[in-house]
């Protein structure tokens, strides 16, 4: 095992009008499950092929444990990768599958065997050792790839979304296998996904990236609960967070006629950008839909558009008047809800369930007291 660190690492593509990944700084330690996550073209596959060796650094390092690997070939890297592709030997039997890079290594054959057995009973493949791909499920055969990684005993695992062919039930069952195998043999693992449920279930510690640009690093909680800036808060969360460009009032801001006060600092943060406006952020499940016999209680009024229960809860997709423009807002409430498509509601928030961001940098603004 070995911890990872990218020093300042950066790769421009020829043609690209910015770096795939841009000066990049990030620390790993020994053991930590490590997941890098981020939209289409952010460049997190870029970051994990960079230090599996299949793409150049043009500035910077990469060290894994105290070695500088950022020339070396990937072969001598000591890692093992899981693609979204198994790439499995289709005329191979599971245990050819899973042995064959330790054959081409001259690793002893009953070594070889040994490593297998091991492996094989981690993942519940000890069924299927004489079986080829072809007569595998599509979690089986995720499962062999990722026993093919495991007997190499590697330093490093990197996994580059390797659960995305697999259905929504599959997907969640093997996330769950991925992440205790993880735990019980202590590897440093990278992995990356677009899926921010899988990287706020799986990771230790999460970081987003967007345009290549590493935005935000902590704990699933940290991210989730504190996001550094507007876009993290936008994308770290199912369903998303709500975002409001709104002008400051005298006392705080005005959402659709719902006032909600801030503090002395933070209006004097933002006005100190020189901006009369700021970013408000509410995630869906802070609303709180008020009775109808609540009349006196301040509320933002509005229109239910579509309706999606799931049972355990219900995503309410609404528009309400903020300003002068009719503008989306998720509301998520536990349990079943009799409300439907076109009713008329009134939510409230409280002051501290708000988040709020700078109109400028998009940075968050915090006095260090609220809670998320």
């Amino acid at each position: 095992m070995a911890s990872v660190a990218f020093e300042k690492a950066t790769r421009k593509y020829p043609k690209m009008d910015h770096p795939a990944v841009d000066v990049l700084d990030l620390e790993i330690a020994d053991g930590q499950f490590m997941v890098l996550v981020g939209p289409s073209g952010c460049g997190k596959s870029t970051t994990l092929r960079m230090l599996a060796g299949l793409e150049d650094v043009d500035t910077g390092t990469i060290r894994i444990g105290e070695q500088d690997v950022t020339h070396i070939p990937p072969k001598e890297r000591d890692i093992a990768m899981v693609f979204q592709n198994y790439a499995l030997y289709p005329h191979m039997t599971t245990a050819d599958n899973m042995g064959f890079a330790l054959k081409i290594a001259k690793v002893r054959k009953d070594e070889v065997r040994r490593r297998v057995a091991e492996a094989s009973g981690i993942l519940d493949l000890g069924e299927y050792l004489g079986r080829k791909p072809k007569s595998l499920s599509g979690g089986q055969r995720q499962r062999v790839a990722m026993g093919r990684a495991i007997v190499r005993e590697p330093r490093v695992f990197l996994m580059d979304e390797p659960l995305s062919n697999l259905d929504a039930k599959l997907r969640v069952q093997t996330r769950t296998q991925i992440a205790a195998l993880q735990r019980r043999l202590g590897t440093t693992t990278v992995y990356v996904t677009h899926d921010q449920v899988e990287a706020l279930t799986m990771g230790d510690r999460v970081a987003a990236m967007k345009d290549g640009v590493l935005q935000q690093v902590g704990t699933p909680k940290e991210v989730f609960e504190r996001p550094a800036n507007a876009f993290v808060a936008g994308f770290i969360g199912s369903p998303a967070m709500n975002l409001f460009r709104l002008p400051l009032t005298a006392d705080g801001i005005d959402l659709g006629g719902l006032r909600l006060p801030l503090p002395r600092l933070l209006q004097r943060a933002a006005h100190d950008e020189g901006s009369a406006e700021i970013v408000l952020g509410i995630r869906p499940e802070r609303f709180t839909i008020l009775s109808k016999d609540d009349l006196e209680t301040p509320g933002l009024e509005l229109v239910v558009d579509a309706v999606e229960d799931t049972g355990a809860v219900v995503c309410l997709h609404t528009t309400a008047k903020v300003g002068q423009e009719a503008t989306p807002i998720i509301v998520r409430t536990p349990g079943r809800q009799t409300c439907g498509k076109g009713e008329q509601l009134r939510v409230t928030v409280r002051p501290d369930d708000i988040h709020l961001f700078s109109a400028k940098t998009q940075l968050r603004l915090d006095t260090g007291e609220r809670s998320a």
